[in-house]
């Protein structure tokens, strides 16, 4: 699977561990990093990899930073872009059995090495499931169309 992977300074160093685990498994890793500098901010990060992978340059794409909740909300301004925090395996299948996330983000300063590499596999194997969830996930892609304001 081609894997879009990018981080700021405080996710470096899990993101450099996942990118090392997902060539391992045989995936393609394509680089979207910052500069790493902590006064980089992460919304003009995460903004090209959201945008790869809307534009179907990856098939799923993962973000490291210190909590994963920032990258998150900036990427979900993307049309086409479903992305979640996620801190365990559970939560890494249903976001993609259920709703189809296609854009992982993490916390270096929440998960550990091990199970990062945990959530990655659980969530590069689910699948979207059918019935109810592809009825809601219709429902979230028309809101993504309409994009109004309030």
């Amino acid at each position: 699977m081609k894997i879009g992977l990018a981080c700021d300074h405080a996710g470096a160093e899990l993101r450099d561990l996942l990118a090392e685990h997902l060539r391992r498994r045989g995936h393609e890793v394509v680089d979207h990093d910052g500069p790493r500098s902590p006064d980089d901010d992460y919304p003009l990060i995460v903004t090209p990899l959201a945008r790869a992978l809307a534009r179907g340059e990856v098939e799923r794409a993962i973000f490291c930073c210190g909590s994963g909740i920032g990258p998150a909300v900036a990427a979900n301004k993307i049309p086409g872009v479903r992305a979640a925090v996620v801190t365990e395996e559970w939560s890494a299948r249903d976001a993609v059995s259920h709703v189809d996330v296609n854009l992982l983000t993490l916390g270096q300063r929440v998960v550990g090495g091990e199970l990062a590499k945990s959530i990655v596999d659980a969530y590069l194997q689910a699948r979207p499931e059918g019935g109810r969830h592809a009825r809601r996930r219709e429902q979230i892609a028309e809101l993504d169309r309409k994009k109004e304001a309030v």
